[in-house]
């Protein structure tokens, strides 16, 4: 959806310093269900920033996991930890992003099924693991193709811990469209110099769906994303257009 480039993007800012590694992956316990990054606690999550007294004054440090989004763990787990943090959700067309998520797992050959396959399997595959709350195994991560769009739910779990104004929401679309204006409006948001201007605007770790999709498929996505769109821009008070 644009949070490696927006990462690279941020990283220029000299009041926006990253985190060593852009995905920490430490409030959503780490991308191998063997491992719990959370379980290792704090200082293992604040050895990936800057040093506090190595920064200047009015800096910013922050890091990029999507996947916090979606797990459902992480919200009060965020709050816990920083409950004053700045949060930014870059949205893609939910359509487009579950079908460029089946594609990575079927590069990957992680995926089996045909397309249309995996989407209609989608609620039987998971239905298990969200019983069990198991939110950091595979097939809960990679097959979760049209679960990941339903951004409004995502976003209420935010709202549950914290106020809207902590929260900004992007789409991809306009980011990709109008970088310098949504960069500032980054800049404002997180409290630095909203004049610095990024020089370096190269999209980064940018995916294409090569493969013709079947009109059915985005048909299908199309109407199932339907009602969750209305109600993601009746949150929101903003129409994204998808």
């Amino acid at each position: 959806s644009g949070t490696s480039s927006l990462f690279a993007y941020l990283a220029q800012h000299p009041r926006l310093l990253p985190s060593w590694t852009k995905e920490v992956h430490f409030f959503d316990g780490g991308l191998k269900p063997q491992t719990d990054h959370y379980a290792k606690g704090e200082c293992w999550y604040r050895a990936h920033f800057p040093i506090k007294d190595n920064m200047s004054i009015n800096a910013r440090t922050f890091e990029a996991s999507p996947f916090y989004i979606f797990n459902p763990l992480t919200p009060e787990r965020i709050f816990n930890l920083a409950p004053e943090v700045k949060l930014v959700a870059v949205l893609r067309n939910p359509t487009e992003r579950a079908i460029s998520q089946y594609f990575h797992e079927k590069r990957k050959g992680s995926e089996p099924l045909s397309l249309k396959e995996a989407l209609q399997a989608e609620e039987q595959r998971l239905k298990p693991f969200i019983e069990k709350q198991d939110y950091n195994n595979r097939i809960f991560k990679n097959c979760s193709y049209k679960s990941r769009g339903l951004y409004r739910q995502q976003l209420e779990r935010f709202l549950e811990y914290f106020p809207m104004q902590q929260i900004l929401v992007l789409s991809s679309e306009e980011f990709f469209s109008e970088p310098g204006d949504t960069l500032r409006k980054v800049f404002e948001f997180t409290g630095v110099d909203t004049e610095f201007r990024v020089k370096k605007l190269r999209p980064h770790n940018v995916a294409r769906n090569k493969n013709n999709i079947d009109p059915e498929v985005y048909s299908y996505l199309n109407n199932y994303y339907l009602p969750y769109n209305q109600a993601l821009y009746e949150l929101l008070g903003k129409d994204f257009g998808w």
